[in-house]
Order: C-alpha cells, then structure tokens, then sequence
C-alpha cells in the first residue's frame, strides 16, 4: 500500500502581497480614500477640499498601516462602533452617603477568609510555579 504525502500549507495568517509591497486590502484602503481625495479637489474649492482630504488620507492610512496590540485598525473602530451603539448594563453604582445620615463604622480588623477556603502563602505560591514549570517526561514523547 502506498502511502501519499500531502504538503500542508503554513502562514496562513499572512496575507500575499498583491500590489507592489502592499496587499490587495491595504491597496484597495490607499485607493478609496486617494480617490475620495479627488472627488473632493475637483468638486469643492481649494481650501475645503485640503481640509477634508486630510482626516481622510490619515483614515486612509490607518486602516491600511496601523495595528493596535497587533490587531488592525479596522477591527478596533467596529468593537468601539458596537461598545458605543450597545446597551450597557451596569451592576453597581457608587452613591456618596448623605450629609444627615450616620456613616457606618470602619471595620477594625480584615475580614476572615470563608471556613474551608485554603490560604496561599509564598511558599505554596512558589510550589505551585516550581510544579506548572516542570515538565513530565511522558509528555515530552510524541
């Protein structure tokens, strides 16, 4: 029996460059906002057309360019577009106590861990770190 190899395709997170150095998404980003730039210099006057061609072109370029914690622009500007259009739902909010009314009394001492709940200390800390780092040798085996 024989048995055929097939090669498996690796980087596939990483997009071909298309146009130049630049990919097919990055160019098609430079071209509409380049072609926006030019609707704008032929149909408005000198002045406004530099004043709306230049957040443009920055738009422009960001989407193309510019990764925030290795994400890119685009995926940043449609989480802040769904975060500020969403409903938010907050759980607890701070109300300063009023003047009249008797602030309640500081607590002395920590509050007592629940019955059962074991304590961490620094040495089972640094235990439990020395146990997560050492390897087994099974599982060194493929």
């Amino acid at each position: 029996m024989m048995l055929m190899e097939y090669q498996v395709p690796q980087f596939i997170e990483v997009e071909d460059k298309i146009v130049g150095p630049l990919t097919l998404r990055q160019f098609i980003y430079l071209a509409g906002a380049g072609g926006l730039c030019v609707i704008f210099f032929f149909l408005l006057p000198l002045i406004f057309a530099l004043i709306l061609s230049v957040p443009v072109a920055a738009l422009g370029a960001a989407l193309a360019f510019y990764r925030v914690n290795s994400k890119p622009f685009i995926e940043v500007l449609e989480s802040a577009f769904g975060y500020y259009t969403s409903s938010h739902l907050f759980l607890w909010k701070h109300q300063e106590p009023k003047a009249g009314a008797a602030a309640a009394p500081a607590p002395t001492t920590a509050p007592l861990p629940a019955r059962g709940t074991p304590r961490l200390t620094r040495g089972k800390l640094s235990e439990l770190s020395w146990s997560l780092d050492v390897k087994k040798p099974e599982s060194l085996k493929p």
